[in-house]
């Protein structure tokens, strides 16, 4: 994983548990790692998502259905 690549996962990470404490200079930090306005629009609206389906499942008790092991991979393709 590149450098820019971790800070840009190293951002998503404060925006799933801290929000509130994203700064101006972590953004900036992604701007001067090669990250564009876009892309770094894009990671916050994934992650947001991603936050909120889990959310939305944890407050709903939804559970991945029983053909799927822990790891997420259905048996079909993984039984041979």
């Amino acid at each position: 994983m590149s450098p820019a690549e971790r800070l840009l996962l190293e951002f998503v990470g404060t925006l799933t548990q801290h929000a509130y404490r994203i700064t101006d200079e972590q953004v900036q930090g992604l701007r001067d790692a090669g990250w564009t306005e876009p892309q770094i629009a894009e990671a916050v609206y994934i992650g947001a998502l991603f936050n909120l389906f889990v959310r939305l499942a944890d407050a709903f008790d939804i559970h991945p259905p029983a053909m799927m092991d822990a790891g997420g991979v259905p048996r079909a393709v993984t039984e041979r």
